[in-house]
């Protein structure tokens, strides 16, 4: 018995953030200081890094779960089932719902609930929970799923990635213009039809590294100190991600028993365009190779950092040709692969 993908759905929200918007904010640095330099330089470099030239925001009356619904309900559709036979409705989420205007999460009921409510689903049989896994989290809820299909526990899941990190950032932080909406969702099934998930890595690093993302007040001394703003050391972080994903990347294509040359695409979280190269080229040394071209799809200088939507978008947006230059085809292998809080680093092989 296999494992594999029937359908896929996304939901892009419709407001565009460029980065000239950002040039009239006032920016404070970790020591609630005015940068010295003017935002055109400080946009400039921040483009350069991330590669990151505009980003979507969920619109004011939307929230999490919503997107998480919309997505959903046309990954259902996608993969022409019943949503009544659906066994676990996993969603990969780390804020709950955030209303505009407010930081406050909202977990009550989980967003899991929230979409199955959405769907209409009567089949009390059918689980639906959340899980908190950072920037991984959705790859994390496909080896759930995959694990749980493989046991025998289930037959279909439907599996979830949706948050709206615009609403918990620190308005004066540089930091700020890495942040983005969006929700990307896939049904998963058994299928006795070859490929599907072949393989896994998933490791968790908390002994020096479990704060590198973390919860802080605001850099501007004139916000309230007692609001909570999502934060991060991005040196270290950076340095953590090029040493430790390409080798959990080389331990899931190890485990597949796939040779390198084999794989068409490398879907990966993007949080940092330069991150993401440096990680892939890292990984293709390690099999001393080249990184061949094209063989990376890259949404961050339209999406920027998604969170657990990023890589089901991608999914999502290159399965029914909607991604210029990029297609996957029946029977290619891809690598997915991503880190984030906790600090966690997660990658599947999947053929397709």
């Amino acid at each position: 018995m296999h494992v594999k993908i029937t359908g896929t759905g996304s939901y892009v929200p419709k407001i565009i953030k460029k980065n000239a918007d950002f040039l009239d904010v006032e920016f404070y640095n970790e020591k609630k200081q005015r940068f010295p330099n003017s935002n055109e330089i400080i946009i400039k470099k921040f483009k350069a890094i991330t590669g990151i030239e505009e980003r979507r925001y969920l619109v004011p009356e939307l929230k999490s779960s919503d997107m998480g619904l919309f997505a959903s309900e046309k990954a259902i559709e996608d993969a022409k089932i019943n949503k009544e036979n659906l066994d676990y409705i996993i969603v990969a989420e780390n804020f709950g719902d955030v209303k505009t205007g407010s930081n406050q999460s909202d977990f009550l009921p989980s967003i899991g609930s929230r979409i199955k409510h959405g769907l209409k689903i009567e089949n009390p049989n059918c689980v639906a929970y959340d899980i908190i896994f950072g920037c991984p989290g959705w790859i994390q809820s496909m080896i759930q799923a995959y694990i749980y299909i493989k046991s025998g526990e289930a037959q279909k899941c439907l599996v979830v990635g949706t948050e709206t990190l615009s609403r918990i950032v620190d308005p004066n932080d540089r930091d700020s213009m890495i942040y983005a909406d969006g929700a990307g969702a896939c049904i998963v099934e058994a299928s006795n039809e070859k490929g599907g998930i072949l393989s896994y890595a998933s490791q968790t690093h908390t002994l020096k590294e479990a704060y590198y993302l973390f919860f802080g007040n605001s850099n501007n001394p004139n916000l309230d100190q007692n609001i909570g703003y999502i934060k991060m050391y991005g040196r270290k972080i950076y340095e953590f991600a090029l040493k430790n994903v390409p080798l959990a990347m080389k331990e899931a294509l190890e485990k597949s028993g796939v040779a390198i040359t084999d794989i068409k695409k490398i879907l990966i979280h993007q949080a940092n365009e330069k991150m993401d190269e440096a990680i892939v080229e890292r990984f293709y040394k390690l099999f001393d190779r080249e990184m061949p071209e094209n063989i990376m799809p890259m949404s961050i200088s339209k999406f920027g950092n998604s969170s657990v939507a990023t890589i089901p978008t991608l999914i999502d947006l290159i399965l029914h040709q909607n991604f210029e230059n990029h297609e996957i085809n029946k029977g290619d292998i891809v690598l997915m692969a991503s880190v984030g809080a906790g600090m966690n680093i997660n990658a599947i092989v999947y053929q397709f």
